[in-house]
């Protein structure tokens, strides 16, 4: 495993829409492990692959209640409504008042390429519409209501 670059908002490659994958194999497991690896460096909850120099649909998600990977995953359903302060390893010292649902059913396939589903609420939620967004080329600053201050440790 390896800590890849996080690529920065200045990228054009982040405002490009991602394409599905279609080969599960041993090229994605590596790439997956490095973004997990990536993640926990950098103190994130979540990680999507344009984030990476990648244009293809996965992201990396752990906000606590487990490590997820979801490919090609896409929103069933959502619900309620929850409003708080994101920010964005893409995006450094950006931070913002966001409003996302608080309920979302995804489903995605695995590294394997079986597919699951999964409802989850609050921070998981948020995350992974933040992810979401980043494999249509979309970052959350776009959706910023009211920017804020946050000091970093």
């Amino acid at each position: 495993m390896a800590i890849r670059n996080v690529i920065k908002r200045d990228d054009e490659i982040l405002y490009k829409q991602c394409r599905p994958v279609e080969v599960f194999d041993k090229r994605l497991h590596t790439i997956l492990d490095d973004m997990k690896e990536t993640l926990y460096h950098a103190n994130g909850v979540g990680l999507a692959a344009p984030q990476v120099g990648i244009l293809r649909c996965y992201c990396v998600i752990d906000t606590g209640e487990g490590y997820f990977e979801l490919i090609n995953p896409k929103i069933i359903s959502s619900s309620g409504s929850q409003r708080a302060v994101e920010g964005c390893l893409s995006c450094p010292n950006d931070w913002g008042y966001v409003t996302r649902p608080n309920v979302v059913k995804f489903k995605a396939q695995d590294r394997n390429g079986k597919w699951y589903e999964k409802e989850v609420q609050e921070l998981f939620a948020r995350a992974v519409c933040h992810e979401l967004d980043h494999l249509k080329g979309k970052l959350f600053v776009e959706k910023i209501e009211e920017r804020v201050q946050v000091e970093q440790k």
